[in-house]
């Protein structure tokens, strides 16, 4: 393991220093004061040890560059990683010269980081740590470059009506009518030049450039860099982008209801709104064979209108999977039964107003391999000292669209990042859970299959379980409420639907 990284002078002062382990400031202090003096002058080496750490350093000109590791250490690696620290060292400083060391400190603690983590080194060579270190965003370019379009739109509209404005004041002065006045700038006599200003004026002020979202990628955990501002600055960043006529999504931790919601917002909620809402929990073995697979659905109505409080619901169940359908005690089960209608049983009461009501719920519990909407294969095979991954996926479910879906892979600790062959889609390593994600925004009958190929070192054991989690706004047992009427006259109601399918564990073990 690699203790600590330091640039110390000839005489064991510390520059800057990053330890990988928890150690004291006094530790490593007096790490590096006794270096220079257990060095053999005339003797030409590369590392020096003592009782409990061994010394692996370069002289830098009027520095060295030392690396602190366990005496069990690779003294291989450790040689190959301190020439990747030394050659880091010049990327961000002019000089090696301790003046210029100290300017650049947090710099170098950063492109430490990205060589080192929790002590263990990664796969990274120098042109990945410079792209890691200066964090450009394709996406924040994307956003500046549609907002500069948009901003050169505005602009070429408002030259355009002012145009217009201007023709139409000449048009009515060559036939002798008084100039129309403009948008609250006192009465139609002014006329000339003071005209056309107030008109341009009149259009900077009213025609602001209408920004559209950036196109947002699908949630989950990225390595973008995240702001730990407190307070007010947040607050007026994001109020000011409201005010910008930007859609500001608060940010979802869980994989939950909440997301559903993010994803897919009621466009246009009526008085009668109803929630369709599954969640799915299923177990698979890694060489085939469905454990356990359960799902557990159900409607929830709100009404908002009082006039709409005395309503049935007309079901539609095209479910042939042999689910279970259980309606709310107050439901008259007869009516269901028979006609397929939710209506209360004694139809002169009404439903709760402004309160989401449980009205109908069902299960389904199987090991019928055949109904698992998303298979997962995942092929770990040994290659030497690597192992080679091959991981592949299928919608079984044609019907359905599974949207921000997270393929979760575990790898072995302190082996560095896997080396990725062939992928659909994207992926992100989480070095610090040791996990690699697979990551696709939507699959659906035309994205139905891909896969994803990539070696690292350890077991064919290491990478299971593989999770699985996604959010689709069609429902898997294909329950739906067609219509809605009143009681008594049995006239239909408008009324809006809202249909989440989620994740509640989903395992290939």
């Amino acid at each position: 393991v690699l203790l600590a990284a330091a640039v110390c002078t000839k005489a064991g002062k510390a520059i800057v220093s990053r330890q990988f382990v928890e150690m004291t400031r006094t530790r490593i202090e007096g790490l590096l004061a006794a270096f220079p003096k257990l060095m053999n002058t005339g003797k030409q080496h590369t590392f020096v040890e003592t009782e409990s750490v061994r010394y692996v350093y370069q002289p830098m000109e009027k520095l060295y560059m030392v690396l602190i590791t366990t005496k069990n250490s690779n003294i291989l690696e450790d040689l190959e990683t301190l020439r990747l620290f030394s050659r880091v060292i010049p990327e961000y400083c002019r000089a090696l010269e301790e003046n210029e060391i100290s300017e650049h400190c947090f710099d170098l603690i950063f492109a430490f980081d990205e060589i080192v983590a929790l002590g263990y080194r990664e796969n990274v060579n120098l042109a990945q740590i410079r792209t890691f270190t200066e964090m450009d965003s394709h996406e924040e370019k994307v956003f500046r470059a549609v907002r500069e379009t948009q901003e050169r739109e505005a602009k070429a509209e408002m030259r355009r009506k002012a145009k217009e404005l201007q023709q139409a004041r000449r048009d009515a002065e060559r036939h002798g009518k008084k100039a129309p006045g403009f948008g609250g700038f006192g009465s139609s006599a002014v006329s000339g030049d003071a005209t056309a200003v107030m008109i341009t004026e009149t259009i900077i002020e009213t025609e602001k450039p209408k920004v559209a979202p950036a196109p947002a990628r699908p949630s989950g955990p990225s390595k973008a860099l995240k702001l730990g501002a407190k307070g007010k600055e947040v607050d007026n960043f994001v109020d000011k982008l409201k005010s910008e006529g930007e859609n500001i999504m608060t940010s979802v931790g869980k994989r939950s209801a909440e997301a559903a919601k993010v994803l897919a917002p009621p466009i246009n909620m009526e008085s009668v709104h109803m929630k369709i809402e599954e969640k799915i929990s299923l177990t698979c073995g890694r060489d085939g064979g469905l454990q356990n697979m359960e799902l557990h659905g159900m409607i929830m109505l709100h009404i908002s209108d009082e006039k709409f409080a005395r309503i049935r619901l007309h079901v539609e169940n095209e479910d042939k999977r042999g689910v279970q359908l259980q309606t709310h005690p107050n439901v008259d089960k007869k009516l269901f039964t028979t006609e397929s209608q939710i209506g209360l049983k004694n139809p002169e009461k009404s439903f709760p107003i402004n309160s989401d009501v449980g009205v109908l719920k069902w299960r389904l519990q199987t090991t019928e391999e055949s109904f698992i909407p998303l298979t997962i294969n995942c092929w770990p095979s040994e290659s030497g000292n690597s192992c080679d991954v091959n991981i592949e996926y299928e919608l079984q479910e044609e019907s359905l669209e599974l949207n921000d879906v997270i393929i979760t892979i575990p790898l072995p600790s302190g082996v560095g990042a896997p080396v990725i062959g062939e992928i659909d889609g994207e992926y992100r390593h989480d070095s610090r859970r040791n996990l690699l994600e697979w990551c696709l925004p939507v699959i659906d009958a035309k994205n139905k299959s891909g896969s994803l190929e990539f070696s690292i070192a350890g077991q064919p054991n290491d990478f299971f379980p593989v999770q699985v989690s996604f959010i689709s706004k069609k429902n898997y047992c294909n329950i739906q409420v067609t219509k809605v009427t009143q009681v008594d006259g049995n006239s239909p109601v408008r009324f809006s639907t809202e249909t989440t399918f989620l994740v509640d564990k989903y395992e290939i073990l």
